[in-house]
């Protein structure tokens, strides 16, 4: 943080919502936005030249999501404040942005001054919960069903959103930098973690908990 205010960067696929968060943002004394991202793998890339004090994070992206975006800024920079700012009004895409290392989640539905508020609470050290995602975190997972966001981990939730996202195993590689293999094997994984012994099993898992929605 300098002492010309606090930077941000704003992280969304579409330039236009961009441009309607940086005029609320910068409608605030102090706050500055030095940079914009309209996807996970860009987003990283600029953290890393602009560094800015907090990055205001889309989830759903093309390419790798904010998750996994999320996940690789705070493995470069344990310090880094990611405020995640999002459609996705379902618990378990909360659970797994702050499992990531984002220090509060937004829904996009929620007023301008609850974005706002939530900027200051993460600059300022605290978690912020937007009302609605902080209801729906207080009446738990689902019950009798083994929860996607619970059991498992970031990188494997992002792998999990992509095969949703009919991404092939290719794609999936070569988005996240790993191997078609290594790929194979977390699809098989997170089949296994999940209790499904197929992809329309996955699918039908995924719709049942609310995580197969459309993009953000």
């Amino acid at each position: 943080m300098s002492d010309a205010g606090c930077t941000i960067m704003l992280v969304d696929d579409h330039a236009v919502v961009r441009e309607g968060y940086r005029a609320v943002l910068q409608k605030q004394p102090g706050l500055r936005v030095v940079a914009e991202a309209g996807d996970g793998a860009e987003a990283y890339r600029l953290f890393k030249e602009a560094q800015p004090d907090l990055v205001i994070m889309d989830l759903t992206m093309p390419g790798i999501g904010g998750i996994e975006a999320i996940r690789r800024i705070r493995q470069w920079d344990r310090g880094a404040r990611v405020l995640a700012f999002t459609m996705h009004q379902n618990a378990g895409f909360a659970v797994q942005a702050i499992r990531a290392g984002a220090k509060g989640y937004v829904t996009k539905t929620s007023p301008p001054e609850a974005l706002v508020r939530a900027v200051m609470d993460v600059l300022a050290g605290r978690i912020a919960v937007s009302p609605d995602i902080g209801h729906e975190l207080a009446l738990g997972r689902l019950a009798g069903e083994t929860s996607a966001a619970d059991v498992l981990t970031p990188r494997e939730f992002e792998v999990f959103r992509m095969l949703l996202a009919e991404s092939t195993t290719e794609e999936i590689a070569e988005a996240l930098h790993l191997s078609p293999k290594t790929v194979a094997n977390l699809h098989s994984l997170i089949k296994d973690k999940l209790g499904v012994a197929s992809d329309i099993e996955l699918v039908r898992l995924a719709l049942r908990q609310g995580l197969l929605t459309e993009v953000d």
